[in-house]
């Protein structure tokens, strides 16, 4: 992961998160939900997929009440979420990589929208494992050191001996990845060891990034990543467009 580097796409999602957290909760919300009944289990500790829901939770800063209700919910419903994963994975302009990860109740819809975006921004909408293939699953903890109180050989020496596979800081961020696997021992680890998160999930990262130079082009790729992540119905976008 040397050389890896996304941290103007880090400072966009940040900007993001805070203008639209009553949007992020939402989501988040309906990713415990899927959690519970896919996991089969309100214990995030019997629950891996809901343990990684509940560690993007506090990370977004969503209220513990808030995320305890949520379970609840999830374990006391019956069939009034049908809610399913699907997955679409395309490009934007000049070949851009972008995968959307939704869950949804209603797939035609879903498919249909984000067909249109691509379309009409310049891009296509392609077959499964069209772009995935460039991008490698892993766990990812993003520590905000923008006031810069954090000493960086001790944030190093903390992430590996959590587990993380690698360490990645820059501009007041530090970027911490590990094998999904590995995941929930390194967040859970570095949380008791006080680290705040700016955000904290499994993603699918890019093995390589493309900086836009067109106006245009920029101008068309960061209105259709808009319009997708404002998609009630979809949870990621993962894309190696360097902002």
């Amino acid at each position: 992961m040397a050389g890896h580097s996304k941290w103007n796409n880090i400072k966009r999602a940040k900007g993001a998160q805070d203008e639209k957290r009553g949007k992020i909760f939402t989501k988040i919300a309906r990713e415990i939900i899927v959690a519970v009944k896919e996991g089969g289990s309100g214990d995030p500790a019997n629950n891996s997929r809901l343990a990684a829901a509940v560690a993007k939770a506090k990370a977004a800063n969503m209220p513990g009440d808030n995320i305890k209700r949520t379970i609840e919910k999830a374990m006391g419903a019956s069939g009034e979420d049908n809610y399913e994963r699907v997955t679409y994975e395309g490009y934007g302009p000049r070949g851009v990589a972008v995968i959307v990860e939704a869950m949804t109740d209603n797939r035609n819809r879903i498919a249909s929208e984000m067909r249109h975006h691509f379309d009409k921004y310049g891009g296509n909408m392609g077959e499964p494992g069209c772009v995935s293939w460039s991008f490698t699953h892993k766990g990812v903890i993003i520590i905000d050191n923008e006031d810069g109180s954090l000493g960086e050989d001790q944030v190093i020496t903390d992430a590996l001996e959590a587990g993380a596979e690698d360490i990645v800081t820059s501009q007041g961020f530090f970027e911490i990845y590990t094998l999904p696997e590995d995941f929930q021992t390194v967040n859970d680890t570095l949380e008791s060891q006080g680290y705040k998160f700016l955000s904290a999930e499994a993603e699918m990262v890019p093995s390589n990034y493309i900086k836009l130079t067109d106006p245009a082009d920029i101008k068309n790729m960061e209105k259709m990543l808009e319009l997708m992540e404002d998609n009630d119905d979809v949870q990621n976008v993962w894309h190696n467009y360097e902002g």
